[in-house]
């Protein structure tokens, strides 16, 4: 009689797991760029599916807290009150031909992020929150839409993701993580990878103490009309002021956003 063997190793081999399910080979490092696709797919089909055509990006330090200092603390609010405007004001509380449009966008987390969608919520809008994994976890603050509330693992996903809806982008006062986003899109507009969009620093005494745009024109580092390329405000109904002038509101070529792609 012939002898029979059970199929059991064979059926608990990892080789033989559903690579769909299996995490650590889906964590390796040969599936890198698979992990960048699954980042980019999952936000854009959700965004998709909501019918969010375009966005207002808003960026800013998580160190800013409403019951801070009286500067910070007015940063904060006008961030709040930035919010509430553009999403009354904008089109995100209504849909135009089945798309809802300038809905504010920010990194997810708390100070001025939490702030500009604090003020979305507070106009019952719908806000995106592009939250990022840190080795001190950064927790999703309580204001973005609970469905569009998104993690990432790679910068350069959250980056273009937050870059490939906007508007226009609204910078408030911030360190390291708030240069990094807006010189991401200020180069993009500079050697027009992407549309050019309005970009509006708040506080011209803090980003002019910080950032001397004149001297890099002076240095030849950039031209002088590239100093043109943000706007200084003061106030929340400035910022939203400007971006009226600048036809916020038309339907751009969304196509060219961000690369082209």
């Amino acid at each position: 009689m012939t002898e029979r063997h059970d199929n059991i190793a064979q059926k608990a081999s990892k080789s033989y797991v559903l690579p769909a399910i299996d995490s650590e080979f889906l964590l390796s490092d040969s599936m890198r760029g698979v992990r960048f696709l699954l980042e980019y797919s999952k936000a854009e089909q959700t965004l998709k599916s909501w019918g969010i055509r375009s966005t207002i990006v808003v960026f800013g330090s998580a160190r800013v807290h409403e019951d801070g200092t009286d500067l910070h603390a007015r940063w904060y609010n006008t961030a709040r009150d930035f919010g509430r405007i553009a999403s009354e004001q904008g089109g995100s509380l209504t849909r135009t031909d089945g798309y809802l449009e300038n809905v504010i966008a920010t990194g997810g987390g708390p100070g001025i992020m939490e702030a500009a969608n604090r003020g979305a919520r507070d106009a019952g809008a719908p806000t995106i929150g592009f939250n990022i994994t840190l080795p001190h976890e950064q927790e999703p603050n309580a204001y973005t839409t609970p469905q569009l509330t998104f993690r990432f693992h790679y910068f350069a996903m959250r980056k273009m993701h937050l870059a490939m809806r906007a508007n226009a982008l609204v910078v408030f006062p911030g360190g390291f993580g708030t240069f990094d986003e807006l010189f991401e899109l200020l180069t993009l507009g500079q050697t027009h990878k992407a549309t050019r969009i309005p970009v509006v620093l708040v506080d011209k005494a803090y980003w002019t103490k910080v950032i001397n745009f004149q001297a890099l024109a002076d240095y030849g580092m950039i031209r002088e009309e590239d100093i043109g390329l943000v706007h200084f405000a003061e106030s929340a109904q400035e910022i939203w002021d400007h971006l009226v002038s600048q036809d916020i509101g038309s339907h751009r070529d969304h196509a060219k956003r961000y690369g082209g792609l």
